[in-house]
């Protein structure tokens, strides 16, 4: 029987600001948000070549403008690169948690329907 898998520091960490950022949120975006799937994944675990080594994080599926999903692939997530993310900020926790925050809300904006200028004019790029 293979081990449990110990849970780092960064991912617990990443919880803990997912779960304030979306409880701080305003209720009417909380609710909106309640659809989308938040992952916490390693970039140097995936698979998929496609993707930019050096992504922080990546919103997949439908947007809510694009109504409701037809198939499974097209469920809404955000994928947070812990990784990517603890190298980002140079291993350090408190840039490490504010960039998590960032790019959660740089995600959800996409997954409300905003395009890449405008959750950079909320500040979010």
């Amino acid at each position: 029987m293979k081990a449990p898998r110990r849970i780092s520091r960064q991912t617990l960490a990443a919880r803990q600001v997912i779960e304030e950022t979306m409880r701080r949120l305003p209720a009417n975006l909380r609710e909106a948000a309640q659809p989308c799937a938040i992952e916490l994944c390693e970039m140097a675990t995936s698979d998929e070549d496609d993707l930019d080594e050096e992504l922080l994080g990546l919103f997949e599926g439908c947007s809510r403008l694009d109504g409701e999903p037809l198939t499974p692939d097209d469920l809404p997530r955000i994928r947070l690169f812990v990784d990517n993310l603890w190298d980002f900020a140079e291993e350090d926790m408190a840039i490490f948690r504010e960039e998590v925050k960032t790019t959660l809300l740089h995600e959800l904006g996409h997954y409300l329907g905003l395009d890449e200028d405008q959750v950079e004019d909320l500040g979010l790029a």
